[in-house]
């Protein structure tokens, strides 16, 4: 990689609707869809889905440190998501679900724990922040069907993420607050 390239790992619910949120942003290089967090190699969507290996569905964000820091992806990340959901986000229920910044050095671990702090502190929510902080493990792309998906399926997409509840929540916590 490049010297101001690194990589942010998070795990926000359906993967399909993590990529749009970044993929568009300047400094942003790629966001990929995939499984990670668990013990099973290579896994599959549907042995993901089955709850068996552990994985969690995330986007893994190859970014220019130097156009966009990790705290605006953080940022936005915390703003795609029910940060006090532990048992998976919007329709989507499970472990495979469930949201989890995995951070791949000290500073992204620091500055991860900082920022889930900082939102308790802030009052938004009634409820403690579920997010995990794990260190990152080994990444699996999901399959080829499942990238860039808000792009190639845009009418399922849009009706996924208003259907799914998610862009209800997001309104209503996030904007114009």
């Amino acid at each position: 990689m490049e010297k101001n390239t690194e990589l942010a790992t998070f795990a926000g619910g359906c993967f399909w609707c993590m990529v749009k949120p970044f993929d568009q942003e300047p400094g942003i290089i790629k966001v990929v869809s995939g499984y990670t967090g668990g013990h099973k190699e290579n896994p599959t969507y549907k042995e993901v889905c089955s709850e068996t290996t552990g994985h969690y569905e995330a986007v893994q964000i190859t970014f220019d440190s130097s156009v966009y820091s990790y705290e605006k992806l953080l940022s936005v990340y915390w703003q795609q998501i029910d940060p006090t959901d532990a048992g998976g986000q919007f329709y989507d229920r499970g472990q495979s679900y469930q949201t989890a910044i995995f951070y791949h050095n000290e500073e992204q671990k620091q500055l991860a724990e900082k920022s889930k702090q900082q939102l308790e502190a802030s009052g938004r929510f009634n409820k403690p922040i579920a997010t995990k902080i794990l260190p990152a493990s080994k990444f699996y792309p999901a399959e080829d069907y499942h990238q860039d998906y808000y792009k190639k399926n845009s009418d399922h997409y849009t009706r996924y993420h208003i259907g799914s509840g998610r862009a209800a929540f997001i309104q209503a916590n996030w904007r114009d607050k």
